[in-house]
Order: C-alpha cells, then sequence, then structure tokens
C-alpha cells in the first residue's frame, strides 16, 4: 500500500468512526517524521480510544506496521505512528489547546472531503 493509500485508509476509518473535525497536513519537505499528519477529535475519553483502536485494528488487518501507539489510556491525545503517516486523535478540549494546524502552518492540506466523497463512491 503507498503512503497516499495508507493515509485515506486512516482518513476512511477515522471517519467511520465519527471522527471529528478531520483535517490531514502534508508534510512531505516539511517534516522527517510524516508524510502525512491526519488530525482528528472525539467528543469523549471512550470516542478518542474507539477511533484509536480502530485504527490499530484496520492497520493490522491491512499488515500495515504500527511502530508506536502513546497515550491511549488517558485518551487526552493518542499518538498513533503508522510509518509515514501519523496519526493524532485529541479529545476535544485538548486539540485547540495544541493546534497543530497552527503549529505546522506551512504544509499544505489535504481534502478530506474529497477523500471521503471517492470513498463513498466505490
Amino acid at each position: 500500500m503507498n503512503v497516499k493509500n495508507l493515509m485515506e485508509l486512516v482518513v476512511k476509518t477515522a471517519d467511520d468512526k465519527r471522527a471529528e473535525n478531520i483535517a490531514v497536513l502534508d508534510m512531505e519537505g516539511i517534516s522527517l517524521v510524516a508524510d502525512y499528519f491526519v488530525i482528528c477529535h472525539g467528543n469523549s475519553e471512550k470516542q478518542v480510544q474507539a477511533i484509536a483502536k480502530e485504527l490499530k485494528d484496520v492497520a493490522l488487518e491491512n499488515d500495515i506496521q504500527l511502530r508506536r501507539m502513546e497515550g491511549f489510556d488517558h485518551a487526552r491525545w493518542v499518538l498513533i505512528d503508522l510509518g509515514n503517516v501519523v496519526v493524532h486523535v485529541f479529545h476535544r478540549d485538548e486539540r485547540s489547546y495544541y493546534n497543530l494546524e497552527k503549529l505546522w502552518g506551512d504544509a499544505n492540506s489535504v481534502d478530506v472531503d474529497a477523500i471521503l466523497a471517492a470513498q463513498e463512491n466505490l
């Protein structure tokens, strides 16, 4: 699976678990950490954990290496490292505080609505 397909799978999976305000930042050429950051939030600790668990399960089902998952127990900010795609699942209250979209303001945004619309047409 190429990195763009992986990012699209992550977006679809997060959306399926009702993640809020999904954003994708194209980090290529900006960060050495990953090609894409996927950022979303849940409205409760349980929802944050449900989103993170589903992302982990989908990664394992698709033989995608889960390099690291941190913050699951506290469910305030769960970081899921899938190699070239890093997922940040925030609790609603924490997302605005850390404001990664502004922190990485040099990154181009990817059109999440177009990804989800394309997935619906499959």
